[in-house]
C-alpha cells in the first residue's frame, strides 16, 4: 500500500499567510482608508506645508523621487506619508536600519517543502522516496515594484549603502536587479505606478551612513526644518486639544532649551517633545502653567537628558534649577 506523507501547506494556510504578508507590507483598501483618515487627524497642514506638498506632488508625478531630510521630530515621516496619501494606491512603509539586506527587500528561500512517498504494496519490497523543494518568499521591495505601490523609505541612510544600491537601477533604468536570488530572470520591470519617497536625518546623526552620490543625484532633496514658534504653537494646540495659551508656554520653553543646546552645537528637543509634554498633561489633567510643580516635574523629566548632555552637568540639581529658570520666562 502506498502512503503519501507530505508537509506541503494547505491552500487555506497559504492564503492566510499571503493575507498576513499583505497586511504587513502594504495597506489594504480598508486599511488605507482608515489610516488615511488617521493621518489627516495627526498631520496639521499649515500654509507652508500645503505649498510644499503641492510642489513635491508634481515632482513625484513627473517621475522623480522626493527626499525629505532634517533633524528628528520635524515631521519628515508625517510629510512623506501625507504626500504618499495623495495618490490612490497602496502605501508601503520601509524602515532603514543597518541590518536591512537584499534578502529583506528582494526575497529569499525561507525553508523547504518535504514530500515523502512510502511504497509497501509488495510485502517483500520496501520503497521510500523523499523530495525537498525550496520555498520562495518575495521581499517587500519586490512586492511594491511588481504591484505598483507607493513606498515611503523612512530614514534610508540608516541602511548600508550596499543595500540601497538596489534603488539605483530602480530609479534610473526602471528595473529591479535580482542579485543572487536563483530566479529565472536576472531582473524584473518596475510597475509604471511605482513611486518612492525617502526621508533621512542629517549625516552628523549617530547611526547614519554616508549615502552614495549616485543615489543622491537621483533624488530631489527637500530640507525640513522646525517651524517658527507662532506656527508650532498653533499646530500644537490643534494637534493635542490644549489651549493656545498652554501651547505657547510649552513651545516657548522648548524653544529656549533648543537654543541653549544649539549654542553648544548639540541636538535639542524637537516638536515631538512638546507634543509628548502636552499629551501627558492633558491626559492626566495637569495644569500647564509655570507655577505648577507637577507640570515642572513633567518638563524636567522630558528635558533633563538634553540639558545634561549639552551643558555637561553631572548634578541633577543644576539641571532642575536651569529648567525652573527657563519655565519662569515662558510668560
Amino acid at each position: 500500500m502506498a502512503v503519501n506523507n507530505t508537509t506541503t501547506k494547505t491552500k487555506e494556510q497559504t492564503d492566510e499567510e499571503k493575507n498576513e504578508f499583505q497586511k504587513s507590507s502594504a495597506f489594504t483598501e480598508n486599511q488605507k482608508e482608515n489610516d488615511s483618515s488617521k493621518q489627516e487627524e495627526h498631520f496639521i497642514k499649515t500654509k507652508e506645508k500645503a505649498e510644499l506638498l503641492s510642489r513635491t506632488k508634481k515632482y513625484i508625478e513627473a517621475g522623480f523621487p522626493v527626499h525629505f531630510t532634517g533633524p528628528s521630530g520635524v515631521g519628515k515621516t508625517s510629510m512623506a506619508l501625507e504626500l504618499a496619501r495623495q495618490f490612490d494606491q497602496p502605501v508601503m512603509l520601509l524602515h532603514g536600519n543597518h541590518e536591512l539586506s537584499n534578502t529583506d527587500l528582494l526575497g529569499g528561500f525561507t525553508g523547504y517543502t518535504s514530500k515523502k512517498m512510502i511504497d509497501n504494496y509488495v510485502r517483500t519490497v520496501y520503497k521510500k522516496e523523499e523530495n525537498l523543494t525550496e520555498q520562495w518568499s518575495p521581499g517587500r521591495l519586490m512586492e511594491a515594484v511588481k504591484k505598483g505601490y507607493t513606498v515611503v523609505y523612512d530614514e534610508f541612510t540608516r541602511s548600508k549603502p550596499e543595500t540601497n544600491n538596489l534603488f539605483l537601477s530602480v530609479l534610473e533604468e526602471g528595473v529591479l536587479p535580482l542579485y543572487g536570488m536563483k530566479q529565472k530572470n536576472s531582473f524584473i520591470r518596475v510597475h509604471p505606478n511605482f513611486m518612492v519617497i525617502f526621508t533621512s536625518n542629517p549625516k552628523e546623526f549617530a547611526g547614519v551612513y554616508h549615502t552614495q552620490d549616485a543615489l543622491m543625484d537621483r533624488l530631489i532633496t527637500i530640507p525640513i526644518e522646525n517651524e517658527d514658534e507662532k506656527t508650532e504653537t498653533r499646530v500644537l494646540a490643534k494637534k493635542t486639544n490644549i489651549t493656545s495659551r498652554e501651547a505657547g508656554i510649552i513651545i516657548t520653553f522648548i524653544s529656549r532649551i533648543r537654543k541653549t543646546c544649539e549654542e553648544k552645537k548639540e541636538q535639542g528637543p524637537s516638536f515631538r517633545t512638546a507634543v509628548m509634554i502636552a499629551e501627558i498633561c492633558r491626559k492626566n489633567n495637569i495644569s500647564i502653567n509655570n507655577e505648577n510643580k507637577t507640570f515642572a516635574d513633567v518638563c524636567s523629566d522630558m528635558i533633563s537628558a538634553y540639558i545634561m548632555k549639552c551643558k555637561g552637568y553631572e548634578n541633577q540639581n543644576k539641571t532642575e534649577r536651569l529648567i525652573k529658570q527657563e519655565l519662569k520666562k515662558t510668560e
